[in-house]
């Protein structure tokens, strides 16, 4: 769990990342100290240490300078947040060296020429796995069928290596209990399956680590297609049955689409680390985690442009999520933050909370979405210094009037962004509604700069011209949008047509300050 306002730090033998919350004010710099030595200076709130020796241990120290300010000062912090310079301090130890297990090397002998299948060796490898070794992918394309991973298992993929699924369906089965768009359900297995879903279980998988320079790719758009081709015709007495029905979802294909595999599929698990990577063509999201806890991310890339629905990082009824320092050039949502659909994910009832998302670009896509599948709840998002300018939406809130739950304590700060939306959608809104709309309420937005328009930058990208800020509740009494504050925004780009750059209705206690429209 990411603690806003301490040294937190991810160890492996050879390197230590530390990342810590972004304080009050305008920050000059932060100065990284290794034993008592100036070791960098950065910008932003992480730094990795590389080259290290293992079971070593690492006195740790982060200096927070801000503007005006030329040295140390003691830190103080009110209802958990730091407003004055601080000093943040750890002492930790690198890991024990893992045993490497070269994949090529015998017992396992796969071939990473791009055409043989390894699905055996490699699956062999990864039930052999023992908490003090790592399996390990030199250069090479690894081509494989859908692999499943236990707890205290590590990968590391050398830079070159290249872990790839196909795109046969078959080589996905055979289905798993997972959960899609709000619902439990038998999925294709997605290329790397670890966990079993059950939402009245605990953690029942640990300590996965996924790292390296390498690339985890799957099928993308072709399998997706394949799988939605099947489904089509598996489910077409259903699908005949809707009739006009069918237009509460997304697209004709949204049910059928609902099977198709996930690049990485986290179920009920804890203690993930997710480092270096480039996640690629997942056939629908590259990494979904359910039903998980303490969940890390960083220094990764991912990438889906043309797959349709293809999100990057999903937490989903999971707590302690982390993400930083990552791109996303996704053809839907770079970040998704859901927790379930009504009317299961009322009942169901486990919210995602306690989620950092830091240092992250989109180069395409929707940016950071929060639903609309938050039936069970979703609450303490924070965000900073982000640039989501290049996406659809920016940063967005929404959900259908049908889906109960909440979505409070979302804030944001320092990020440039193409919107920011509360409000309803009308898609994918089959299901039997809640009794009451959801309730969003308790947001900040501070420091941001909004370009209206975003910039068109590729071809499947279109420009959107809704209102730069929209503000958009629930038309019920009780249910409207509350308590947001506005604070220090610069709105750029937009058309100038005479729209409005800030749009809010149905909202209470609405708070702006420092609002300045350019052009």
């Amino acid at each position: 769990m990411m603690k806003d306002n301490e040294l937190n730090v991810r160890a492996a033998s050879d390197l230590l990342v530390l990342y810590w919350g972004r304080p009050e004010g305008r920050i000059k710099e932060y100065q990284v100290f290794v034993n008592d030595t100036l070791a960098a200076v950065v910008e932003q709130t992480h730094y990795t240490l590389e080259g290290l020796t293992p079971e070593t241990e690492y006195h740790l120290k982060v200096v927070t300078v801000l503007e005006g300010t030329a040295g140390e000062k003691s830190a103080g912090s009110r209802d958990g947040i730091w407003n004055t310079p601080y000093v943040l301090e750890t002492v930790v130890s690198t890991t024990k060296e893992k045993k490497r297990v070269d994949i090529t090397k015998e017992p396992y002998c796969a071939i990473g020429d791009g055409v043989t299948m390894n699905t055996a060796a490699i699956q062999k490898a990864l039930d052999d796995c023992q908490p003090e070794e790592q399996i390990y992918f030199p250069e090479g394309v690894y081509l494989t069928a859908a692999l499943r991973l236990h707890s205290n298992t590590e990968l590391y993929l050398e830079e070159g290596a290249v872990l790839k699924g196909t795109e046969n369906p078959d080589d996905y089965l055979p289905r798993i209990h997972s959960r899609f768009e709000g619902y439990e359900m038998e999925c294709y297995s997605s290329l790397l399956n670890i966990g079993i879903l059950d939402h009245n279980a605990g953690y029942t998988t640990e300590n996965i680590v996924l790292r390296g320079k390498g690339t985890i790719a799957s099928g993308g758009q072709p399998l997706g297609l394949k799988i939605m081709e099947l489904e089509t015709a598996r489910l077409k007495e259903y699908l005949d049955s809707l009739g006009d029905k069918i237009k509460e979802y997304e697209k004709e294909e949204t049910i059928s689409g609902r099977a198709r595999p996930r690049l990485i599929n986290i179920s009920n698990c804890q203690n993930v680390w997710i480092s270096g990577l480039t996640l690629k063509d997942g056939a629908s999201w590259n990494v979904h985690m359910i039903y998980s806890d303490n969940l890390l991310t960083n220094h990764c890339v991912f990438e889906s442009l043309g797959t349709w629905n293809g999100d990057g990082w999903d937490p989903d009824s999971s707590t302690n999520g982390t993400i930083f320092d990552c791109v996303f050039h996704t053809d839907d949502d770079g970040v998704a933050i859901k927790s379930g659909k009504n009317p299961e994910g009322n009942i169901i009832n486990r919210p995602t909370k306690h989620i950092r998302i830091f240092d992250c670009k989109s180069l395409s896509g929707n940016g950071i979405a929060i639903g609309s599948e938050m039936s069970g709840g979703v609450s303490d998002v924070k965000v900073w210094d982000c640039d989501f300018v290049s996406s659809r939406w920016g940063i967005q809130v929404k959900g259908t009037k049908k889906r109960g739950g909440y979505v409070t304590d979302v804030h944001a700060r320092d990020c440039k962004t193409s919107k920011i939306l509360y409000h309803t959608v009308l898609y994918n809104d089959d299901g039997v509604g809640s009794e009451v709309p959801p309730v969003f309420a308790n947001a900040s937005f501070r420091n941001i700069v909004v370009d209206g328009v975003h910039a068109k930058e590729f071809d499947l990208m279109e420009s959107y011209e809704l209102p730069a800020v929209k503000l958009f509740g629930f038309d019920e009494p009780g249910y409207y949008l509350k308590n947001v504050e506005l604070s220090d925004i610069t709105i750029r780009n937009h058309a100038g047509d005479g729209r409005n750059q800030v749009f809010v209705k149905n909202c209470e206690n609405v708070r702006m300050n420092g609002i300045v429209v350019e052009n």
